[in-house]
């Protein structure tokens, strides 16, 4: 595994726990191409005859974990809690956003949503914040000791 899908990946466990410790609910969205056909063996080579491919995951520029985040709404809507639709790109390094995932977003944030990219905990925990309304607390993350663009723990 690569330094930059280790540091993604602490990131990602560590983005899951921050954001369900403040109620959301996010999942991890996996992409892919496999290829599907006839499969023939020979020994132990594997062909596939009439080949086509399946591509999984959200969308292309999906972000990397989805989900929604409770909100409690206002008194006119009788204090019902809605779920709120909850994207978070998420980056290590100096790794650069497509326009596909600033594209997609984006569409989430103009539809009322939640969506971040986040490069530390941090980054994640404050755009729920600041969706939900609630002042900012000075908190640490294992994640945060890290250094967005080198993915090394500061001293």
């Amino acid at each position: 595994m690569s330094t930059n899908a280790h540091a993604e990946t602490h990131l990602r466990n560590a983005v899951l726990k921050a954001a369900s410790g403040m109620g959301a609910r996010l999942f991890r969205v996996n992409t892919g191409l496999a290829w599907t056909g006839r499969v023939e063996t020979y020994g132990t080579a594997v062909f596939i005859r009439d080949a086509r491919p399946i591509r999984m995951g959200l969308c292309t520029g999906g972000s990397d974990l989805i989900g929604w985040t409770p909100v409690a709404v206002t008194p006119e809507m009788v204090g019902s809690t809605v779920a709120v639709f909850t994207a978070i790109e998420l980056k290590c390094g100096r790794t650069a956003v497509t326009e596909d995932q600033t594209n997609f977003l984006a569409r989430v944030a103009e539809a009322g949503g939640i969506s971040t990219v986040a490069r530390g905990v941090g980054d994640a925990v404050a755009a729920l914040r600041a969706w939900l309304g609630r002042p900012p607390r000075r908190e640490t993350h294992p994640a945060d000791a890290r250094d967005s663009t080198s993915g090394q723990t500061s001293p």
